[in-house]
């Protein structure tokens, strides 16, 4: 049993197996996604500055959301064809977005934009819960326009991960 967890360990922490793959220089290709990064000081160039790391249990900070993210994050985003259009879905980061700052993302390697998220419910059960009164946790484009997405996102600590997909990395059947 030890030789399969140890196994089992080394596989997830080398990848083996998974895709798609990762580059964390993806990001620095795109000057605009590293325009707003945090500086040395642990501000962004907008001021605004990290907050700090308590753990709830709820799921609210950075130090409880990044290592799920982390383990996930070959499904950060999907794409699916519906009804004529791309719709580019970022449902499993927005799950847990209590966590983020923001999250940065660039199609095709354009122009970098900020992706809105739903306002966190600190004062409920499940402050995460998406009830997509205000925002979908999904962007509609011409069909067959996403071809590339990076990612970048920038939790509330100030620290940052990145990704770089190729449609057919996070293509929906």
């Amino acid at each position: 049993m030890f030789y399969f967890i140890l196994f089992i360990t080394i596989a997830i922490e080398t990848g083996l197996g998974a895709s798609p793959q990762f580059t964390d220089g993806a990001i620095a290709a795109n000057d605009q996604l590293v325009a707003n990064s945090v500086t040395p000081d642990g501000k962004t160039q907008d001021g605004w500055q990290p907050e700090p790391q308590e753990p709830t249990g709820k799921y609210t900070t950075a130090t409880e959301v990044k290592p799920i993210l982390s383990m996930t994050k070959a499904h950060w985003a999907a794409v699916r064809e519906y009804e004529g259009k791309d719709l580019l879905y970022l449902s499993n980061l927005l799950a847990w977005r209590c966590g983020l700052h923001e999250i940065r993302y660039s199609i095709n390697q354009g122009p970098a934009k900020i992706w809105e998220m739903e306002k966190c419910h600190l004062n409920t059960g499940q402050p995460n819960a998406l009830t997509m009164e205000t925002v979908m946790p999904y962007k509609t484009f011409d069909p067959g326009f996403v071809n590339s997405l990076t990612l970048m996102l920038v939790y509330d600590d100030a620290s940052t991960e990145n990704a770089t997909f190729k449609r057919s990395d996070i293509l929906m059947p």
